[in-house]
């Protein structure tokens, strides 16, 4: 027998606000209850188990904010674990002391400013003449979005923004046969060429680029980008490290970055 019971939308809100704060007690004390009764492995063991069970490369294993989980920082972005590895958790945490603070951003926006340094010589950029503010874009030659904010090039370096590319390509560096990816092989092309401000102008007008070979880290940028979080194109990295998914004009990008404390 099904038992259907009817309530009120006031009703429901209250009982969707019970499961929440009911959910919340339940992670709460399921992670107080692992602090207590485990033992911290070591940092090369959690990095083997996460390798073998889960495909993840750990790159960094930090402590938490919560006691009993630690940061692990991997290819495929931040995750949080119980120090026995036991147990993975995948979303942002939060602090909510005296205001609403994404931690989980904090400590990737110092993983990009450190990771950041060593494309300096590899990124492609479009000076502003009169620089106030500097922004690093992971971008894609096939994304409309990344297409409008470089045809307003002259707008973000008119108000005195500095336009830096990393090479995002979104179809990956690899198909499933294991070969080159079109979109890899083109914008490779592009940071191989013999003037690249040039031939990235071209590609995002259209225009075919000559095929190009070199040791330009495209691979290296986006695995990058991963490991920070990109999940999408155009993705901007603010000079402090945070990192704002999507397009902004530039109005707004200037705003956004006179703000920034």
């Amino acid at each position: 027998m099904i038992l259907s019971v009817k309530m009120s939308s006031s009703g429901i809100f209250m009982y969707k606000k019970f499961m929440i704060g009911l959910a919340t007690f339940i992670v709460l004390f399921s992670v107080n209850t692992m602090a207590k009764s485990v033992a911290i492995d070591s940092n090369s063991q959690l990095k083997t188990k996460f390798s073998a069970m889960l495909g993840l490369n750990v790159s960094a294993i930090k402590k938490s904010p919560i006691k009993g989980l630690v940061e692990v920082f991997t290819d495929q972005g931040l995750f949080y674990a119980s120090e026995d590895g036991n147990y993975l958790l995948h979303g942002k945490l939060f602090g909510l002391t005296n205001k609403i603070v994404d931690l989980s951003e904090e400590s990737l926006s110092q993983l990009r400013l450190d990771g950041m340094k060593k494309f300096d010589d590899n990124m492609i950029v479009f000076p502003a003449k009169n620089e106030k503010h500097v922004i690093t874009v992971f971008t894609d030659i096939t994304c409309g979005y990344c297409r409008k904010l470089h045809n307003q090039m002259a707008e973000y370096n008119a108000k005195g923004i500095t336009v830096r590319y990393l090479a995002y390509p979104r179809q990956g560096i690899k198909n499933a046969l294991g070969e080159p990816t079109a979109t890899f092989k083109n914008m490779r092309s592009v940071w191989c060429s013999d003037d690249p401000k040039k031939a990235l102008d071209a590609a995002f007008s259209g225009n075919t680029v000559a095929y190009r070979i070199c040791d330009q880290k495209i691979a290296e940028e986006f695995n990058f980008g991963r490991q920070s979080g990109v999940n999408g194109t155009p993705a901007i990295m603010l000079e402090n490290g945070v990192m704002i998914p999507g397009y902004r004009d530039p109005a707004d990008m200037l705003k956004m970055l006179e703000n920034i404390n």
